[in-house]
């Protein structure tokens, strides 16, 4: 692989951290307003709270799981020395040692960041004995290993979207995963369930990890994970409120503020650019002239000029960044906006790195014309190539 498809590749994956990912016990209470299986739980940001949940549940046996958007927990390790976020036992009065070592230390599984990420709620919930587990879809643990040696064990079903799941879909898919009997019916119900919850939600993904059954003869979601893209909130308005922006870094979170999509990365030249694949091609072709990216910052497609001053402000703000790079493509952007803002932000935050800027589209003559008026020393560029190689350079020079 080459150095520049690592590069692609780190941020297409950072990018997906834009999308909504809801903590285990929100998507559980997704599911079980909608019908489906789910063990009985509390939520708690205490040691207290868990205490009085474990003994509120009376259940035979309690789980006390870590509530973070990574995956791993069970084999994962807090700051705090406690090996695993997920616990078990018999004895409600125990529940709160471990919850001391859990709430408000990190945890660090092979999805987070080394020094891991904090733990601000746990989940107190019903254990229950699995005397067999699928996966529902098959997207669970070593999914790659299974795909690879046994694909046979993999089943996809084409739903038409129209026409909804039927039956007759539901009952072979349950018999696929290997359900008999009376569970064949249970487990068939559950999977149509989850298909509705999927559409009734518009998410772009509903995982069930375990999908099981019990030697009691039920069938249980045992551990759920939904995502979805941003362009559902304006339909699931009360979903997206459920939003923990906690894990965020709050750079993020002010970005998010003004419609602005920022991910911090190592490098010391800020990319300002409208448009997700349009930012990942600049943070390429900057590494590829010898440059490092700073940052991921989409402006996206209906830009303002407070946008623009603001996208500044948490440029400047960034100790790492040797110089800012402007790449506009202003095909449903009017330019002049962005000259507009970048000149208003430049005047009065009193930029003090280089600036590099190529615009293209939609009134550039009229930008050019805003720029070229302003005073700024400003580079300009004849386009991206140019672009990179000039934002490079004056790293270099400083």
């Amino acid at each position: 692989m080459k150095p520049q498809d690592i590069l692609l590749n780190e941020i297409i994956q950072l990018t997906s951290r834009r999308w909504l990912h809801l903590q285990e016990y929100q998507s559980k209470k997704l599911m079980s307003n909608n019908g489906m299986r789910v063990q009985r739980f509390f939520v708690a940001d205490t040691v207290n709270e868990a205490l009085e949940a474990a003994k509120r549940l009376n259940a035979k046996e309690i789980v006390l799981k870590a509530q973070i958007l990574a995956g791993g927990r069970g084999k994962g390790i807090f700051n705090s020395g406690l090996k695993g976020g997920v616990h078990l036992t018999k004895d409600p009065n125990v529940v709160g040692q471990p919850a001391k070592q859990m709430i408000g230390y990190n945890l660090a599984t092979k999805q987070t960041p080394k020094e891991g990420v904090k733990v601000n709620k746990v989940m107190v919930a019903e254990a229950f004995d699995i005397s067999r587990e699928t996966y529902l879809p098959q997207r669970g643990i070593d999914i790659e290993e299974v795909a690879a040696s046994n694909p046979e064990l993999i089943f996809k079903e084409q739903v038409d979207i129209f026409e909804g799941i039927k039956d007759s879909q539901a009952q072979q898919m349950a018999e696929n995963l290997g359900f008999v009997g009376p569970l064949k019916s249970q487990a068939a119900d559950q999977l149509t369930k989850v298909y509705n919850l999927f559409l009734k939600i518009d998410a772009t993904q509903v995982e069930v990890n375990p999908f099981g059954e019990t030697p009691e003869g039920q069938i249980v979601c045992f551990d759920a994970k939904i995502n979805f893209d941003d362009n559902a909130e304006f339909l699931q308005k009360d979903i997206f409120a459920m939003d923990d922006k906690s894990e965020n870094e709050p750079i993020e979170n002010e970005a998010a503020k003004y419609d602005l999509k920022y991910i911090g990365l190592d490098g010391n030249i800020a990319c300002f650019v409208n448009g997700a694949r349009l930012t990942m091609a600049t943070c390429d072709i900057i590494f590829l002239n010898g440059g490092k990216p700073a940052n991921f910052l989409d402006l996206g497609g209906g830009v303002k000029e407070v946008q623009v001053y603001q996208a500044f402000k948490l440029l400047r703000a960034d100790p790492k960044v040797e110089a800012i790079l402007v790449n506009i493509f202003g095909g449903i952007v009017n330019c002049a906006i962005i000259a507009n803002g970048i000149a208003k932000a430049c005047w009065e935050l009193e930029l003090k790195v280089p600036l590099v800027v190529w615009l293209e589209g939609t009134n550039v003559q009229e930008t050019q014309k805003i720029l070229n008026n302003s005073g700024l020393p400003i580079t300009s560029a004849i386009d991206l190539e140019d672009a990179a190689k000039k934002a490079v350079a004056s790293v270099a020079k400083n």
